[in-house]
């Protein structure tokens, strides 16, 4: 599967009524982490077709970033069923991530 990016138009569809587990990361193109971190979001994406990932590009989005609280990037939000699982802030490598899950 692919990144989806995740806006405030597409938020209910993609995150809140999807019918798998959503991994999201709140990025900004000028994050030093969040370039470190996104190749390995994107690997995820690749690998893992049971879990939808989304980005937030949180200078588009700031609708959502203000939602979920967001003060820090990047930030990695799991959903499932719609509920917020669990969050975690700055850069993590991939086991941990997975283990959102």
């Amino acid at each position: 599967m692919s990144v989806i990016t995740i806006t405030a138009q597409n938020f209910e569809a993609e995150v809140i009524r999807s019918d798998r587990p959503v991994l999201l990361d709140f990025w900004a193109a000028w994050c030093g982490p969040c370039r470190m971190l996104s190749p390995v979001v994107d690997e995820i994406a690749g690998e893992r077709s049971d879990i939808k990932v989304g980005k937030v590009n949180v200078d588009e989005q700031p609708e959502l970033s203000e939602r979920f609280g967001i003060r820090s990037i990047p930030t990695l939000v799991a959903f499932e069923d719609g509920e917020v699982k669990k969050t975690s802030v700055g850069v993590i490598p991939k086991e941990k991530i997975l283990e959102m899950f």
